[in-house]
């Protein structure tokens, strides 16, 4: 029989707030909850009702055997209360070359690395994502992504700490206006994984770790409020769902009084490196806010454990539609059967495949970008072999704020006469019958 615990979780205020004006990390106080070690689990359905103003008990937890085997060994001291606690997820964070030296066998480069480390983009993993790593394997996916390596600090030609513009395209602080009808807010600094890639490392953390303030918050919103061309709204950072619920739904119930803002999306990694984020009222406070759309950042197949499919299943079942947006890795994801099993696992757990995203030209990226080519050919390598939902759009998000530019295999091979010449996913070829426009196109009976 699995373990349960039950618990009541005092950290539920007694009044939703807004955000604060002064500056702090999220989620200064602790909860608990309850946890189970068992297989991946159904979670039960979604309890529509208002966020309680009393205790509250929370429904269980999934907890993986590698998850909890590496509580045993490196936290011994939190029980499993502790460990699907979100925010203690955050107190607890590898921070540090002692934190990590601890756990994993360093390299010579990873630790000179981490030594020499400086600027903006943080050290940061938390534990429950650090159960996730190889301590021995320096070349495993996940490891190559959030420890740090000397690549970061080499700058090759084309790349920029700002390579898409963002900074040219803001009108406001903390706003991003390039699209004509949708505009991203930057609601947070803070992330609880950092990512050596982040297109944005020139500003997490950059201030230390922190929320946007409640002031610089109004200004965005009133200029979304004034710009009536604005339909859709993108919350990005940091990570959004780093906020805690109710400065979180204090920035939702704004932008839904705004009556042109009709879409809302929520771009976030947080239900994969800290899936205990996605709590029951959390999943409540989301609801009531739809259209309400999520994209997800999944990197590699190892994420996709019991945990992240639980607070999957938790999202979609509050009516929130889940999409994946993946970034092209040398080495890490730029296989064919590395990404396939990504996407088909995707699937499964009811997030499709939106962009793979061929990596942004940061400043010290170069060990971590592919060849275009490389792109083409994984998704030349999908189509027609696996349904065409598990198939990303692959995009190059254009330097200087050109936006994104789609791009795909070309299956035109050229055009005889009134026939368009094809090859399709297993290279056949075949015509197409598409008369040129002076052509009569079909003759009458």
């Amino acid at each position: 029989m699995p373990r349960v615990l039950s618990v009541v979780d005092r950290s539920v205020p007694d009044s939703i707030a807004g955000p604060a004006d002064s500056e702090e990390p999220p989620g200064p106080t602790a909860g608990v909850t309850n946890a189970v070690i068992s297989p991946p689990i159904t979670p039960p359905a979604v309890n529509l009702s208002a966020v309680p103003t009393s205790k509250h008990t929370v429904p269980r937890l999934t907890v993986s055997a590698r998850s909890d085997a590496f509580r045993r060994q490196f936290y011994p001291q939190a029980g499993l209360r502790d460990w699907n606690d979100w925010r203690w997820q955050n107190r607890h964070r590898v921070r540090s070359l002692p934190d990590l030296d601890r756990m994993f066998r360093l390299t010579d480069d990873e630790r000179q690395a981490i030594e020499a480390r400086h600027g903006a983009l943080p050290l940061g993993i938390t534990p429950y994502y650090a159960s996730l790593i190889d301590a021995e394997n320096p070349a495993q996916g996940l490891r190559r992504t959030v420890i740090p390596v000397s690549g970061e600090y080499l700058k090759s030609r084309g790349e920029s700490d700002d390579p898409l513009g963002e900074d040219s395209s803001s009108p406001v602080p903390g706003l991003v206006h390039r699209y004509p009808d949708r505009v991203l807010l930057l609601v947070t600094n803070f992330c609880s994984v950092y990512c050596r890639y982040c297109t944005r490392a020139r500003m997490v953390g950059s201030v230390g770790e922190r929320s946007i303030r409640k002031h610089d918050l109004e200004k965005a919103i009133d200029y979304i409020a004034a710009t009536p061309v604005v339909r859709d709204v993108l919350l990005s950072g940091g990570d959004p769902l780093s906020l805690d619920d109710e400065r979180l739904e204090w920035i939702l119930k704004r932008l839904r009084q705004i009556p042109h803002v009709e879409f809302i999306r929520i771009g976030s990694k947080q239900p994969i490196v800290q899936p205990q984020r996605i709590t029951p009222a959390l999943a409540r406070i989301l609801k009531r806010y739809h259209p309400l759309w999520m994209s997800l950042h999944f990197t590699h197949p190892d994420e996709l454990t019991p945990e992240v499919a639980e607070a999957c299943a938790r999202l979609a079942d509050a009516g929130i539609p889940l999409g994946s947006q993946t970034v092209l890795l040398k080495g890490i994801n730029d296989n064919l059967a590395t990404m396939r099993a990504l996407v088909h696992g995707l699937l499964r757990i009811r997030v499709r495949p939106y962009y793979l995203y061929q990596c942004d030209p940061i400043s010290g990226s170069s060990h971590f970008r592919t060849p275009v080519a490389k792109g083409l050919e994984i998704i030349r390598g999908l189509r027609g072999h696996t349904t065409g939902y598990a198939i990303p759009t692959y995009v190059i998000d254009a330097p200087e704020g050109g936006g994104k530019i789609p791009l795909a295999p070309d299956y035109v091979v050229g055009r005889d006469g009134d026939d368009l010449l094809l090859s399709n996913y297993a290279n056949g070829s075949y015509r197409y019958p598409d008369p040129r426009p002076e052509s009569p196109g079909c003759e009458s009976a």
